[in-house]
């Protein structure tokens, strides 16, 4: 109780000589907007244009030899840049042996290239096969030209 009263003349010393406690009043600072920039998209490289090479096999073979194999790698990689194509595998032969024997030996072509574009990812369904045997030689004149595989686009 005695510093109490000691206390109070104090306390009324300092708000008559020193006066009330002001409020302090904080004005806003604004704070600086930043805009980031968003950077316009990056468009993507253009594709390359849809080509498909065709494959080569050996006399009365329908083995898929490693030149090959690279070119189907190669045809498999544009088949998926282009989802929407749709490929016909022909098979072809040259002018040896029957016409029976090489629209048998065209389809066994063209089932080895299906079959390796299958096992690279290409979906079956957009594959379709079909042999035209000694039918439709690229070179008559060249025989190993003719035993082959082409890759046409579906339509």
């Amino acid at each position: 109780m005695r510093y109490l009263k000691l206390a109070l003349p104090i306390l009324l010393i300092f708000v008559v000589f020193l006066g009330c406690p002001k409020k302090q009043v904080i004005e806003p600072v604004e704070e600086e907007v930043i805009i980031e920039e968003v950077p316009e998209e990056i468009p993507e490289p253009p594709k390359p244009a849809f080509t498909m090479e065709r494959i080569f096999f050996e006399f009365d073979k329908s083995d898929i030899m490693a030149s090959a194999a690279d070119k189907l790698k190669k045809n498999a990689e544009m088949l998926k840049l282009y989802p929407n194509n749709n490929i016909i595998i022909e098979g072809h032969c040259c002018r040896i042996g029957t016409a029976e024997y090489n629209l048998a030996l065209g389809e066994r072509r063209a089932k080895a290239a299906y079959d390796y574009l299958v096992m690279l990812g290409i979906s079956p369904t957009r594959l379709s096969t079909v042999s035209y045997g000694e039918e439709r030689p690229l070179d008559p004149n060249d025989l190993p030209k003719n035993r082959r595989c082409e890759f046409v686009v579906k339509k």
